[in-house]
C-alpha cells in the first residue's frame, strides 16, 4: 500500500503517522486531525522515509516499533534524526520489552493505549512549554 498524502494543506503541525494496521493507522490520523494535525500516513518505513526526506514541514514522527521490511520504527527513527535531529517522536508499542527510558523528545505509549493519551502526547512534543 502506498502512503496517504493529505488533499489539503494549511497552517496546521504535520505529523507522519507509521503503522502497518490499517485500522489503527486510520484511526490515529482521525484523531490527530480531529485535534489540528495535518496528518500524513505509512504503512511502513519503505514509504515513510520518502515523506520524511521531502518533507521538512513534518513537526511530529508516530511509529509503530514493530513494522514489516527492513526497518522497524527504531531504525526509521534513526534515519530520520540523520536529516532531521531534533524530530520529536512517540513510539507505539505491544510488547512491554520494547520502550526505552523517555527524553525530551521521544515518548513510549503501550499499546492498547487510549487516543486522548497520544493526542496529549502529540501537543506536548509539538508545542512544547516555553
Amino acid at each position: 500500500m502506498s502512503p496517504v498524502t493529505p488533499t489539503t494543506s494549511g497552517p496546521y503541525p504535520r505529523v507522519l503517522v507509521v503503522e502497518d494496521e490499517f485500522l489503527i493507522r486510520l484511526t490515529l490520523a482521525e484523531a490527530l486531525g480531529d485535534e489540528g494535525f495535518e496528518v500524513l500516513e505509512a504503512e511502513n518505513a519503505d514509504d515513510a522515509l520518502p515523506l520524511l526526506r521531502a518533507d521538512p514541514a513534518i513537526r511530529l514522527l508516530l511509529t509503530d516499533i514493530q513494522l514489516p521490511g527492513a526497518l522497524n520504527g527504531r531504525g526509521l527513527a534513526q534515519k530520520a534524526r540523520e536529516s532531521m535531529p531534533n524530530l520529536p517522536i512517540i513510539f507505539m508499542s505491544g510488547r512491554p520489552d520494547s520502550s526505552d527510558a523517555p527524553s525530551a523528545c521521544c515518548v513510549y505509549i503501550a499499546k492498547p493505549y487510549a487516543l486522548v493519551d497520544v493526542c496529549d502526547a502529540a501537543r506536548r512534543l509539538v508545542y512544547p512549554a516555553t
